[in-house]
């Protein structure tokens, strides 16, 4: 039946016109490793253990590198994606969360969970070398386009927080919805998104004004944020769907059943698909972001993730 399901999909896939060859990064944190998933086939290619229940991932913008976090190994491992192979760990203490890559892939960032920090990874040594105080709790980040300003989505503090990257100081705290999570910047740089856990909306921000000028209501217990087609698609953890929204007037449009318990969101390159990490379905679900609907799904690991910026481009 599996293999059906997943031949049904890589045809249903290969329909869409100009669909960019690109794969999936996901972090299976109760099965402790990362899947590699071609999105163009809708299958796994690679397996690789990482250990320390992995739940952020952040592939490099030239698709060279992932980068994954372990809460419970206190560590990120380092994985070449050509190779599927693991090229590095790094003993980070604290709990890894959440974490980004600069634009140039130079320097990398993860949130500090316990130390209400952000951690810098200089990525040649592989060590860490700085750390930025942030709010409470930091969990989702994200790094402008042009890599001046990381975003760092406090939850226990209700707010997110503005850090200049050249300077690694905190130059601005901007309350939102009550326990942000998932933090998405847009291609522009000049508006972001926060996933508010507490109070079941999302927030938009004025990144240049450094404040709140939106609120979205969407389902329970959202999670992270994608963005595409002019609109904003979010997982609610416990609605088992992806809620839509216009992102010129900030209103709801549609929700979309997906798998349960759905996480980690991410938009492919050519904007046209939206692949959901469905935490208790072990699935990673592909939606199609003009039709607004699910048109499959692949088998994953035990208790799918994928916090982050997981997927690559491979042409």
């Amino acid at each position: 039946m599996r293999v059906l399901v997943l031949s049904a999909l890589a045809a249903s896939l290969s329909c869409v016109s100009g669909a960019s060859a690109e794969e999936a990064f996901v972090t299976n944190q109760l099965s402790d490793d990362l899947m590699i998933v071609d999105l163009a086939t809708a299958r796994a290619v690679a397996t690789i253990p990482i250990g320390g229940k992995p739940a952020g991932v952040a592939v490099t913008a030239d698709g060279r590198f992932a980068y994954v976090t372990s809460p419970d190994a206190k560590a990120v491992t380092v994985v070449d994606a050509a190779t599927r192979q693991v090229a590095g760990r790094i003993a980070v203490g604290g709990g890894p969360l959440g974490i980004a890559v600069a634009p140039d892939g130079k320097i990398v960032y993860f949130a500090d969970w316990y130390a209400a920090a952000v951690r810098v990874i200089d990525a040649a040594s592989r060590s860490v070398t700085a750390s930025i105080a942030v709010g409470a709790s930091p969990s989702g980040l994200a790094v402008t386009p042009d890599g001046k300003l990381l975003l760092s989505a406090d939850r226990d503090d209700d707010s997110v927080s503005l850090v200049d990257t050249a300077t690694r100081e905190r130059k601005a705290v901007i309350k939102v919805g009550t326990r942000p999570f998932g933090v998405t910047i847009d291609a522009d740089g000049k508006r972001a998104y926060t996933a508010n856990v507490g109070s079941n909306d999302v927030s938009v921000i004025d990144i240049a004004e450094a404040r709140e000028v939106g609120r979205v209501p969407v389902g329970m217990r959202p999670y992270a944020v994608a963005l595409t087609l002019g609109r904003g698609f979010v997982t609610d953890q416990y609605g088992g769907t992806v809620s839509v929204f216009d992102i010129a007037t900030l209103t709801p449009v549609k929700r979309i059943n997906v798998g349960d318990y759905p996480e980690g969101i991410n938009t492919t390159a050519d904007g046209k698909r939206i692949i959901v990490a469905c935490w208790e379905s072990n699935t990673l679900d592909i939606i199609d972001a003009a039709e607004l609907k699910v048109i499959g799904e692949v088998k994953t690991g035990d208790g799918p993730r994928a916090f982050g910026a997981f997927l690559r481009r491979t042409e």
